[in-house]
């Protein structure tokens, strides 16, 4: 492994000032410590294909003081120079817990946030701190200068009242300080072109980046689906139901859909494309040895 010291961080909102499109990826930490070594082999390949960054999200109710999100989040900055982007979900934790938790990422000279509200864990009653996401960047941004991105699902919240509902709350998202906007995973990208125009006529002026992630697993895609309510195209159900059993035929039919997606958004000029790559680096690889001379 060749190991690289960063002198100094830079905020994701300038490298979207300073390039035309962008690449990145999404990773989770492992549940155990003693797995928290065999990071560094997806780190390995993730950061040879040059990402302009990489996340990290957090676990739901987890200790912020032990984190296991800022370790990979220092070994993706000081051991490979990519800059980190540290989820932090708000809703289980109040202002003091916050403060200390950013006073952490600060000494460790991480410099991006994605804000989140965070899901509702069963047995664990919600602070009173932050009903919202928009409500964390706005505290945050009182004493702590970090580059604040947020989340937007181009079919809507599984909360929300409908498109007009969350239009406001992403303008009170962006108005609190959000910089970039993340999108959930989608299948379909005329919802996402459709979303993105949305967002342009409620003068949501920032980069609405695309979420894509490959069908590789059938019964974790489905999961997944099932709690962010993305739908089904019928050519992505057809691939889903011929190969669900055949684990290989579906890592390629499943590739093969996603580099379709994330072409027919490139030629789109959108601002990048974001990889939830479920921690798998075949995936990063065979999706960046598709676009290596599109981007």
């Amino acid at each position: 492994m060749i190991v690289i010291k960063l002198v100094s961080g830079m905020k994701i909102s300038d490298i979207y000032k300073e390039k035309k499109k962008t690449l990145s990826f999404e990773i989770f930490p492992p549940k155990k410590d003693s797995d928290l070594k065999n990071i560094d082999e997806t780190l390995s390949v993730l950061c040879e294909l040059k990402p302009d960054f990489i996340s990290v999200t957090f676990g739901a109710g987890g200790s912020l003081n032990n984190s296991r999100t800022v370790e990979i989040a220092k070994k993706i900055k000081n051991d490979y120079g990519v800059e980190p982007v540290v989820h932090l979900t708000c809703l289980n934790y109040d202002k003091a817990q916050i403060d200390e938790f950013a006073k952490v990422l600060e000494s460790e000279g991480i410099e991006n946030v994605l804000a989140l509200r965070g899901d509702r864990v069963p047995d664990i009653t919600p602070k009173e701190d932050f009903r919202y996401s928009s409500d964390l960047i706005s505290y945050m941004k009182k004493d702590h200068d970090f580059c604040y991105l947020g989340a937007c699902y181009p079919e809507c919240h599984p909360e929300s009242n409908g498109m007009v509902d969350e239009m406001r709350h992403l303008k009170t998202k962006v108005d609190a300080g959000a910089e970039i906007l993340l999108s959930q995973l989608f299948f379909d990208n005329e919802l996402y072109f459709k979303f993105n125009e949305n967002c342009k006529i409620a003068g949501l002026n920032v980069p609405v980046v695309p979420g894509i992630m490959p069908v590789i697993n059938a019964s974790q895609i489905k999961r997944m689906v099932s709690l962010c309510g993305a739908s089904f195209p019928v050519k992505f159900r057809k691939i889903i139901d011929r190969y669900e059993d055949n684990k290989q035929a579906l890592f390629d039919a499943g590739m093969s859909y996603a580099l379709s997606q994330i072409i027919d958004l490139l030629v789109r000029d959108i601002e990048g494309i974001h990889l939830y790559t479920m921690n798998n680096p075949a995936v990063a690889r065979r999706i960046c040895e598709g676009i290596r001379n599109i981007v």
